[in-house]
C-alpha cells in the first residue's frame, strides 16, 4: 500500500509563488511516472505536470513556463513549483504516482488526497 502526503497549498495573490510537495511512503514497489493535477470548482480534474523516473517533465500548456515539476527518487517526492500565480490557478491540486509492485502484480495508481490553492486577484 502507498500513502501519499501533500503539503504546501495556501492563499496567495496574483504573481506569487507557491510550492507544492507529495511524498509517498510504504514498501514493495518502485515509483514510476509521478504528477500533479487539478479540479476547479464545477470543472473536472485536469493535468498539470507530470514526470517521468528519469526525469522527463510534461507540462499542461496553460501552466509552460510558469510552473516547474521535479522529483527526488531518494525520498519518494514529487514537487511542483509555481510562479507568477494568476486567478484561473485556483484549484485543489492534487498528486499521483504510478508505482510498480515487486511481487509482480499489475501496476498501480494512488492519488494524494489534494492542498488547496487559492490565487486571488
Amino acid at each position: 500500500q502507498v500513502q501519499l502526503v501533500e503539503s504546501g497549498g495556501g492563499l496567495v495573490q496574483a504573481g506569487e509563488s507557491l510550492r507544492l510537495s507529495c511524498a509517498a511512503s510504504g514498501s514493495g514497489f518502485l515509483i514510476n511516472a509521478m504528477g500533479w493535477y487539478r479540479q476547479a470548482p464545477g470543472k473536472q480534474r485536469d493535468l498539470v505536470a507530470t514526470i517521468t523516473r528519469r526525469g522527463s517533465p510534461n507540462y499542461t500548456d496553460s501552466v509552460k513556463g510558469r510552473f516547474t515539476i521535479s522529483r527526488d527518487n531518494t525520498k519518494n517526492t514529487v514537487y511542483l513549483q509555481m510562479n507568477n500565480l494568476k486567478p484561473e490557478d485556483t484549484a485543489v491540486y492534487s498528486c499521483h504516482v504510478r508505482v510498480i509492485h515487486y511481487d509482480g502484480t499489475s501496476d498501480s495508481d494512488y492519488w494524494g488526497s489534494g492542498t488547496q490553492v487559492t490565487v486571488s486577484s
